[in-house]
């Protein structure tokens, strides 16, 4: 036999524990294994057996059954009770015959059965056999250890990347006299690709912005990272909305990253000529409601609507500006509304979110919170495909 085969996953060779209450029997068989490599550890009796292998665990038992004070089945049934000797197959070696002998050695947790007498080569085969089995088992379940482990590991990983991605998001709502805000994020898995924030500006403006990075998981989240300092950047170093989008493009595009795009939504309030200057780079086109007619519709114009980031470069963009009057609201939101899916694969869409918000009352809050509430409703039954991202202001004087 090859020396290879006689030795345990440790690199140490095979220990075989055989139990036999005849001396004769533990001679034979200890010196049929001895030849082929194994480490023989033959012990006369079922106590002295338990004993032997909780001291120092076996690679195999072979065991035999009539044997006195402690039969061959009570010794199987200790073993499979001790959590530490469980796993070890034990063959049992008897002289009985009877069907129902074997039957009850395979019910108690026996891997195989032997009458003596025994052919030698029988035996070898038998142990080589459930030796292999053994061996597969332990790396299976070392496999599934180291598995589990890198599973927790990984667990760990996003939730700390959750809570890095979220410090990039604003901890609070604006406070500006004679408006209210909104807001509301919810990633599809442990870390997403949307991002909004509240960046104030010279003269007592402020910039909200929406973005939505193509893709999901950690390399979305961290696109998602690099456009919010970006971002920031360009708006607090260029006046001029479209211009600042402009800027963000080339530094999306110069990056590497632009197999990537990324769409965009930036709307300037100026909270004392209550106007909004809106830059749409490729995003869905934020809402604006009107509290006269209870209407809602497009807030952008198609020219203020340009190609994502990252898409060209030197792409220029344009703004629009509209005004709000008392009661009005802006509503901004990801991709993640307009497509949520029913159950018959059916996507919400534009229309879809209009349809369920036109006619009624709202206060920016309510408004925000009734798209949620929209989307919640028409994919109940589907599990979350991607992040939902909603941003929201308007006049409450």
């Amino acid at each position: 036999m090859n020396p290879e085969k006689a030795r345990s996953s440790a690199g140490q060779p095979t220990s075989i524990l055989v139990v036999d209450d005849t001396p004769a029997n533990l001679q034979v068989l200890a010196g049929m294994l001895k030849d082929r490599g194994y480490k023989v550890r033959p012990v006369p009796s079922g106590k002295l057996a338990l004993l032997a292998a909780r001291r120092d665990p076996p690679d195999l038992i072979l065991l035999d059954i009539n044997m006195p004070e402690m039969n061959g089945y009570e010794v199987c049934e200790h073993l499979k009770a001790d959590d530490l000797l469980k796993g070890i197959p034990v063959i049992f070696i008897s002289a009985l015959t009877e069907q129902l002998d074997k039957v009850k050695a395979f019910a108690i947790g026996g891997v195989d059965y032997l009458t003596k007498p025994f052919q030698m080569e029988e035996l070898h085969a038998r142990v080589e056999t459930h030796l292999k089995l053994r061996r597969l088992q332990i790396d299976l379940e070392e496999y599934s250890h180291h598995l589990e482990s890198a599973r927790a590991r990984l667990k760990l990983d996003l939730e700390f990347a959750r809570e890095v991605q979220r410090g990039f998001l604003p901890r609070r709502l604006p406070e500006v006299p004679g408006y209210e805000f909104f807001a509301h994020y919810e990633s599809a898995f442990e870390i997403g690709g949307d991002y909004y924030d509240f960046i104030p500006l010279p003269r007592q403006r402020l910039a909200v912005l929406l973005g939505d990075v193509a893709g999901k998981g950690v390399a979305a989240a961290l696109l998602m990272a690099k456009l919010s300092a970006d971002a920031r950047f360009c708006i607090l170093t260029e006046p001029d909305p479209a211009a600042a989008v402009t800027n963000l493009n080339s530094l999306i595009t110069q990056s590497g990253i632009a197999d990537r795009f990324v769409t965009l939504a930036a709307a300037i309030l100026d909270p004392q000529s209550h106007t909004v200057t809106l830059v749409n780079a490729g995003h869905p086109s934020p809402l604006i409601y009107h509290r006269a007619t209870r209407a809602v519709g497009e807030a952008a114009s198609l020219q203020a609507v340009g190609l994502p980031l990252g898409v060209q470069g030197g792409f220029v963009y344009e703004s629009c500006q509209v005004s709000l009057e008392p009661g009005d609201c802006i509503l901004t939101f990801s991709d993640g509304v307009t497509e949520a899916m029913d159950v018959n694969n059916i996507q919400l869409g534009t229309k879809g979110v209009y349809a369920a918000v036109q006619g009624e009352d709202y206060s920016p809050g309510a408004l925000g919170e009734r798209v949620v509430t929209v989307v919640k409703q028409f994919a109940a039954g589907r599990s979350q495909h991607d992040d939902i991202a909603l941003v929201g202001f308007g006049r409450t004087g």
